[in-house]
């Protein structure tokens, strides 16, 4: 009897950790190459629609990159009085700059990422990731190494975003997880400023680079704040953290954040409001008491990796 579904067997394997793989099935191959830094697929799958993927993993879907987006963006842009000037390290998609561009305030965002391909690759298929974001006024882009670019800058901004691939280890990113990436961050954040990063996993499981990383950070800035949300084609929940000498995104009160959302931007959000904001960063008690004890300092000669 001769198989009536061909593309059944046509599987990709997203290595989540050592012990776990996903199986999406695929649809459509979109786009499939190697840039001198990284392989860049675009591919439609089953479980979440259109992906970005690079050293094959997948970076945001479709589905729910909305949930990773706002998360990242939206609790320290709201936590600055008025951020003008922001930085994005990374964020290839264009869907950063989006949400930050959303923000009435800001004058200038400057992105920096190293591999154009990336980028040229997701201006051309993911035009709903980005949303023509790149062809902003206000949106700046150079194809440099991020830690290079502020290491060489003396340009001073309210809000730095790190929106980085995983470290992998020969990937591009892996020396911008660690303190001396994060000592020259904090030199061109104003002293008002604030940043966030994306750190990784915060699954009860896999919580080691998430609380590196938070320890990382607390060596360096006097106000660090982690936080959570779920991200399903993450399969789990996705660390992020805030780091500022002076700004909390923890003092804003459900009610001031719909407030701060209403009057500041130029969109409705789909997930991040008052609610959302304060579900985020309470984080359950099993993982706080790892947050508490993990004292590790990721640095350059001894970076993190992940799967």
């Amino acid at each position: 009897m001769k198989d009536q579904d061909p593309d059944k067997h046509r599987w990709f394997h997203d290595h989540i950790s050592p012990g776990l793989t996903m199986l999406h099935s695929i649809k459509e191959v979109i786009y499939s190459g190697r840039s001198k830094f990284q392989s860049i697929d675009i591919i439609n799958i089953g479980s979440f629609g259109i992906c970005l993927v690079l050293d094959g993993k997948i970076q945001s879907s479709e589905v729910d990159e909305f949930i990773y987006h706002e998360a990242l963006v939206h609790p320290v842009m709201l936590a600055h009085p008025k951020p003008e000037k922001v930085f994005i390290a990374g964020g290839g998609e264009g869907a950063t700059l989006r949400e930050v561009l959303a923000h009435n305030s800001v004058k200038k965002a400057i992105m920096v990422d190293i591999d154009k391909e990336v980028v040229d690759v997701c201006h051309r298929f993911l035009p709903s990731f980005h949303q023509n974001s790149f062809d902003d006024p206000r949106a700046k882009l150079h194809f440099v190494d991020a830690r290079k670019y502020l290491e060489e800058s003396s340009e001073k901004f309210d809000v730095i975003i790190i929106d980085l691939a995983d470290p992998l280890a020969q990937g591009p990113a892996r020396l911008l997880y660690t303190q001396e990436f994060y000592d020259i961050v904090k030199q061109r954040l104003q002293p008002d400023g604030i940043m966030s990063v994306q750190a990784e996993s915060a699954d009860w499981v896999e919580l080691q680079n998430f609380t590196a990383i938070v320890s990382t950070l607390n060596s360096v800035f006097s106000v660090v704040r982690p936080y959570q949300a779920h991200i399903p084609s993450f399969l789990g929940l996705w660390g992020f953290v805030s780091a500022s000498e002076s700004l909390a995104p923890t003092k804003l009160a459900p009610e001031e954040v719909d407030a701060r959302i209403s009057a500041r931007l130029s969109k409705e959000l789909k997930s991040y409001d008052g609610l959302t904001h304060q579900a985020m960063f309470t984080i359950p008690k099993h993982i706080r008491h790892q947050l508490a004890t993990t004292k590790k300092v990721i640095t350059d000669e001894e970076p993190i990796s992940a799967y």
